[in-house]
């Protein structure tokens, strides 16, 4: 039995939303743990980029379980993973992969309506039966993982303006996802307060939203009704940054 699963359950809440620094291998997350973080989240950028390939489920499934095993083998916290849209088109072969992360011992996933391979997003129904099917594996294998059900409605439109008309789907989607047994609802693609405490308000899981700047304020996105707050790849970029900033000039 995974004691972590229920620890990360319990740590979304909208008065202390759960702060998630994310991670790409053992060391950054050993690094992470070691300095108070309460549980541990990939990002799949970072581990792709980590490991050469290009986001986007490029990275070879196995090649991905290889690294989580070793994340949750180092670390004593809850370990979330981002399994973008399940690292294949087919149902069946995501169930596996599913199956496989759960053997390994994580507690949460991250799984996205993006459609990666054709660049679209899932109808809600179709979204909604892939959600339903990896709560029955969970269930099969006996454990209550923490499905953080992503929609890429907001990300993929860039144009902030129209993001009040997405709204609607946006909602439909979160109760739906909800009801398929999700657990968490994830919004990444807008930091708009007022927008996101009407998601909030609309779905009755716990909403998780990603923000990349620099001046992240956890305590208005609580005042919101935020339970879960993620940084994506933030710091894989700031790492790069960085690491090319202290070595100009030292590499010819």
């Amino acid at each position: 039995m995974n004691k972590h699963i229920e620890s990360l359950h319990e740590l979304h809440k909208k008065s202390r939303p759960l702060f998630l620094f994310n991670v790409w291998d053992a060391g950054t997350a050993k690094i992470v743990a070691d300095n108070g973080a309460e549980a541990i989240a990939t990002s799949s950028w970072s581990v792709a980029e980590a490991q050469g390939y290009a986001d986007g489920q490029i990275m070879p499934f196995n090649d991905l379980l290889i690294i989580v095993k070793n994340i949750v083998r180092a670390v004593d916290v809850p370990v979330t993973v981002d399994f973008e849209s399940g690292y294949s088109e087919k149902i069946d072969e995501v169930r596996e992969n599913f199956s496989a992360l759960i053997k390994v011992g994580i507690s949460g996933i991250n799984f996205e309506d993006q459609n990666i391979p054709d660049g679209g997003i899932f109808g809600i129904e179709e979204q909604s039966a892939r959600i339903s099917g990896l709560r029955d594996v969970a269930n099969k294998l006996g454990t209550n993982i923490f499905i953080n059900a992503r929609t890429d409605v907001f990300l993929l439109e860039s144009n902030q303006a129209k993001h009040n008309d997405l709204l609607e789907n946006v909602i439909l989607r979160g109760r739906a996802y909800s009801k398929a047994g999700a657990s968490g609802f994830f919004i990444p693609g807008t930091t708009d307060k007022a927008l996101i405490k009407k998601v909030c308000d609309a779905v009755k899981i716990p909403v998780n939203v990603m923000d990349l700047s620099d001046d992240l304020d956890i305590e208005a996105y609580s005042k919101s009704g935020v339970s879960r707050v993620s940084i994506g790849p933030k710091s894989w970029i700031d790492f790069s940054q960085n690491f090319k900033n202290n070595t100009t000039g030292l590499y010819r």
